[in-house]
C-alpha cells in the first residue's frame, strides 16, 4: 500500500473512531446554588464548583483561576449529562475563574458568556467570599409605593390650599381622587398617607406582595419628597398631626404669582414662607414629628407581623432648599431649638455641609452648588465636612434599627454623591458597614442607569434597580419603545437576537446575589406606565394630553411583560396601580391615583394568579437561566461580545423572529417559558433538553396568557428527542413545567 493510500486509511480509521461531535450546547454552568455550594461562602469555607457536559462527550474540564487549574471529576451523570467538580477553599480574596473543555483537539472556553474559541477575560465568573444579599429578597414580590397617590386613609394630615409656597407657588389640595395630575403639579395633593397604606395591607397580602417600597417619606414639601427637609422624621403631612397652630397664606396669594414675575409678585406682597406658620408648626413642632415617628414605628411592625418587608428610599445625594441644614425658605429660622440654617448665617454650623461659591453674600447666601443647578436640590459636600457624613450614616443606621427595623434603603441617584468618584466609593463603603452591623438583613439597593459592577463588587451596594438588564431590553423586545417612551424603533421590535445579546452581556455586571435581588421593573415613579408604552406611541402629556395614555393600549402584551417579570431572575417589583390597569406618561403623569372601585378586574386577577405561580415555584427565585432556540449553536456564545467567538461555535437560532424561549432549572425542578410576540398563531419546534429536561419527561402548562387573557388549564406535551413541539396563539406566553411521563398526555 502506498503512503498515501496509508494516510487516507489512517485518516478514515481515526474518523470512524472518534467521539461524537463536541455539543457546545451541552455546556453549562454559573453562579447559583445549583453550580456553586455554597453560593455565598464566608472565607476559609469550601467551596464545591460543578460544570455541565454532555455524557461522554469530553475528555477533560479544568478549572482555572489565577495560575490555578485543577482538572475537575465527574461528580455525577443523567442520562443525557455528566456534571464535573472540584472543591477550593476560599480566603477573603475574590475568586475569578472560568473552564477550559477538551475533546480530542478540540479545545473551548467558558465564561459568563457561555462558549469561545478564545478567552475573554473581561467577563469570568467571581465569587466573593463574604458578600450574601439577604435570602428574604431572593425572587421578593416587591411593591413600589408613591405614597401621595395610594390611598388617603386620615384627611386631618393632608396638605392644605394656601398652607405654603413651593416653586412660587401656594400649595393645592385636590379634592378629586380620580382627577389626573396637572402638568407641573409637585406641589398639588390628593392626600395619600402611611395610614391609607396600613388601611390596604389586607389588599397587598392578597395580590402577593412580600416587600413593599416606598418613596421617601421624611419631611419635604413636594409630593414627590426626592428634597428632603428633615431626615431624622416622617413628614407629618403622611404621619400624624396631633398640634395644630398657625395660619394658611392669603387666598389671593395664588393670583399673585401666576406670571413669570412670581418672586418679584410675593415680594411686592411682602409674602414668603416665613408667613406660612401653619406648615412651620406642622413639619417643626417635636410633638407631630414624634409623633409621626411613633406611627411609622408601629407601621412597620404591622408590616413585619404579617411576614412582609419594607424598604426606604434614601436621597443623600442632595437635599431639598426647606432643609433644616440650608433653610433657604427660612422656616427655622425663629424657631425654638433649631440651628440657623446655611443659607441664614455664614456661622451656621451645617456650613460646611455645602459647597458656596460665594463666600461674602451672607446673611442668605444663595450662590450654593445644586444638583444638576436646582437651586431647590442643593448638593451636599461630604467631602468637606466629616460632620455631615457622620450624620447621614447615623440616619442610615437609625431607621433600620429598633423601633423602626426598616428592611433596607433604596438609594436615589447614588452614583452622584459626592464630587469625586474616589469619595463616592468610599462613602458607600463606610455606608454599607453601618447598615449591614445596624440590621446584617438589611438590603442596600441602589438606583443606575448604566453598568454598576464597580459598585456591585460586594463591599458596596447588594443590587439595583435592574434597567440594564431588565427593564430596558424587554421594553424594547415587547413594545420597541424606549423606557421614557421618548422614541419607537420598529426595528428592535421582537428582535430576539438583540434581547438576548442586551441580556446576556449586561447580566455578567452582577456577582449572581445581586442578580437574585435585583429589582426587576416593568413602571415606576421616572418612567412612562408600561400599559402605556404597549401602544408604541412615543410622545409626552404636554404635547398629547392624559386621555392619549389609554389610547391604543395592548393589555396582552402588558400580560405578556409579566409573564417574563414573574419568571427572570431577580425580585419582580410592581408599580402600584400596575395591577389594576393604571395609564400614564412620563412623570408626573405617571405618579395617578390607584383607581380604588375603578380597576381593571382582569388585569388585576390576571397579577393575583401570576404572582402566585411565581411564588409556587422558588426555582425562579434561585434556578439558572438558559436560553433555548432551534439553531445548532450556543445561544449564550451568541450574545456575547463576540469577537472571541468562532462561527464553530455561533449558533444561527436567533435573529429578528418575535419569539423567545429560556429555561429556568435546577436539578429538581426544570421550567420553559416561551413568549410569541407576533400577531401570527406560531407552530414552534423548540430543543428543551439545554434546560435539565430528559426525555422520561413531558412538559405541562401551568400558566398561559393570550390576546383575551389568561388560563391555568392544563395541557401536557411529550418529548421527541428532547425537543417540545407546542402552538402558541398571537400575542401570547406559556409557562411550562417537565414532569415524569405519567400524566395524560393532550396534543
Amino acid at each position: 500500500m502506498d503512503q498515501k493510500k496509508k494516510k487516507l486509511m489512517k485518516r478514515l480509521d481515526y474518523f470512524i473512531h472518534m467521539r461524537p461531535v463536541f455539543d457546545i450546547q451541552s455546556l453549562f454552568s454559573d453562579g447559583t446554588e445549583n453550580y456553586v455550594t455554597p453560593m455565598e461562602p464566608e472565607p476559609g469555607d469550601t467551596v464545591r464548583i460543578r460544570f455541565r457536559t454532555k455524557r461522554d462527550n469530553v475528555d477533560f474540564v479544568f478549572f482555572i483561576s489565577g495560575a490555578t487549574k485543577k482538572s475537575m471529576e465527574v461528580e455525577s451523570s443523567d442520562s443525557r449529562f455528566d456534571y464535573y467538580a472540584t472543591e477550593i477553599k476560599v480566603d477573603e480574596t475574590p475568586v475569578y475563574y472560568y473552564f477550559e473543555v477538551q475533546a480530542g483537539k478540540a479545545r473551548c472556553f467558558y465564561t459568563r458568556l457561555g462558549v469561545s474559541r478564545d478567552l475573554n477575560q473581561s467577563r469570568l465568573f467571581c465569587l466573593v467570599p463574604g458578600f450574601s444579599t439577604p435570602d428574604w429578597a431572593k425572587g421578593a414580590v416587591m411593591y413600589q409605593i408613591f405614597t401621595e397617590r395610594f390611598c388617603n386613609g386620615d384627611r386631618s394630615n393632608d396638605v392644605l390650599d394656601n398652607e405654603y409656597l413651593y416653586l412660587g407657588k401656594p400649595a393645592t389640595r385636590i379634592s378629586a381622587w380620580e382627577q389626573l395630575p396637572a402638568a407641573d403639579d409637585t406641589r398639588e395633593f390628593y392626600g395619600g398617607d402611611l395610614q391609607g397604606i396600613w388601611d390596604k395591607l389586607d389588599y397587598l397580602q392578597d395580590l402577593g406582595v412580600e416587600v413593599l417600597y416606598l418613596n421617601p417619606v421624611f419631611v419635604s414639601p413636594s409630593n414627590h419628597k426626592y428634597d428632603t427637609q428633615d431626615y431624622d422624621y416622617i413628614d407629618p403631612h403622611i404621619g400624624v398631626i396631633v398640634a395644630e397652630r398657625g395660619s394658611l397664606l392669603p387666598d389671593n396669594c395664588g393670583g399673585a404669582v401666576e406670571n413669570s414675575s412670581a418672586e418679584r409678585s410675593l415680594r411686592k406682597m411682602n409674602l414668603s414662607n416665613r408667613d406660612a406658620t401653619r406648615y412651620i408648626s406642622r413639619v417643626t413642632d417635636l410633638r407631630n414629628l414624634e409623633a409621626s415617628n411613633v406611627f411609622f414605628a408601629k407601621f412597620t411592625e404591622e408590616i413585619h407581623r404579617r411576614g412582609m418587608r419594607v424598604i426606604l428610599d434614601g436621597v443623600f445625594n442632595h437635599c431639598g432648599s426647606f432643609n433644616k441644614w440650608m433653610d433657604r425658605e427660612r422656616i427655622y429660622e425663629r424657631q425654638p431649638g433649631y440651628e440657623k440654617g446655611a443659607y441664614v448665617s455664614a456661622d451656621s454650623p451645617y456650613r460646611s455641609f455645602f459647597k458656596f461659591n460665594n463666600e461674602h453674600e451672607w446673611p442668605y447666601n444663595s450662590y450654593y452648588e445644586g444638583w444638576w443647578d436646582y437651586e431647590t436640590l442643593p448638593k451636599l459636600n461630604y467631602e468637606a465636612s466629616q460632620e455631615l457624613e457622620d450624620y447621614i450614616l447615623r440616619i442610615a443606621a437609625k431607621w433600620v434599627s429598633p423601633p423602626y427595623n426598616v428592611d433596607g434603603w433604596r438609594l436615589d441617584v447614588a452614583a452622584d454623591l459626592g464630587f469625586t468618584a474616589e469619595y463616592n466609593h468610599q462613602f458607600w463603603k463606610k455606608f454599607r458597614s453601618v447598615v449591614k452591623e445596624a440590621n446584617p438583613d438589611a438590603i442596600i439597593l441602589a438606583e443606575h442607569y448604566e453598568d454598576a459592577s464597580t459598585w456591585l463588587g460586594g463591599d458596596e451596594w447588594d443590587t439595583v434597580m435592574n434597567y440594564r438588564a431588565f427593564m430596558e431590553p424587554l421594553t424594547w423586545f415587547f413594545t420597541g419603545m424606549e423606557k421614557h417612551s421618548d422614541e419607537y424603533k420598529e426595528e428592535l421590535r421582537g428582535d430576539t437576537q438583540a434581547f438576548v445579546r442586551s441580556m446576556t452581556l449586561n447580566m455578567t455586571e452582577f456577582l449572581t446575589p445581586s442578580l437574585q435581588v435585583a429589582m426587576n421593573e416593568l413602571s415606576n415613579h421616572d418612567h412612562f406606565r408600561f400599559l402605556t408604552r404597549t401602544s408604541s406611541r412615543p410622545g409626552r402629556v404636554e404635547k398629547l394630553g392624559g386621555a392619549a395614555a389609554s389610547e391604543g393600549i395592548r393589555p396582552e402584551i402588558m400580560r405578556e411583560a409579566v409573564v417574563m417579570q414573574m419568571t427572570w431572575p431577580g425580585a419582580p417589583t410592581l408599580y402600584y396601580g400596575d395591577e389594576a390597569g393604571v395609564c400614564g406618561f412620563t412623570d408626573p403623569d405617571n405618579r395617578r391615583t390607584y383607581p380604588w372601585g375603578h380597576e381593571d378586574k382582569q388585569m388585576l386577577e390576571f397579577h393575583r394568579r401570576v404572582i402566585a405561580m411565581h411564588r409556587r415555584y422558588p426555582v425562579f427565585a434561585h434556578g439558572s437561566l438558559r436560553f433555548l432556540g432551534s439553531g445548532s449553536g450556543d445561544s449564550t456564545s451568541e450574545a456575547a461580545d463576540h469577537a472571541a467567538c468562532s462561527d464553530a461555535l455561533r449558533g444561527e437560532c436567533y435573529r429578528r423572529q418575535n419569539w423567545l424561549a429560556y429555561g429556568r432549572f435546577s436539578r429538581k425542578c426544570q421550567m420553559v417559558v416561551i413568549f410569541n410576540n407576533s400577531e401570527e398563531r406560531l407552530e414552534l419546534t423548540l430543543p428543551v433538553w439545554p434546560a435539565g429536561i430528559t426525555n422520561d419527561c413531558v412538559l405541562e402548562r401551568v400558566f398561559e396568557t393570550t390576546k383575551e387573557g389568561f388560563t391555568e388549564e392544563c395541557a401536557a406535551y411529550p418529548l421527541i428527542g428532547g425537543e417540545l413541539k407546542i402552538v402558541l396563539s398571537a400575542t401570547s406566553a406559556v409557562v411550562l413545567e417537565a414532569k415524569p411521563r405519567l400524566v395524560p398526555v393532550i396534543i
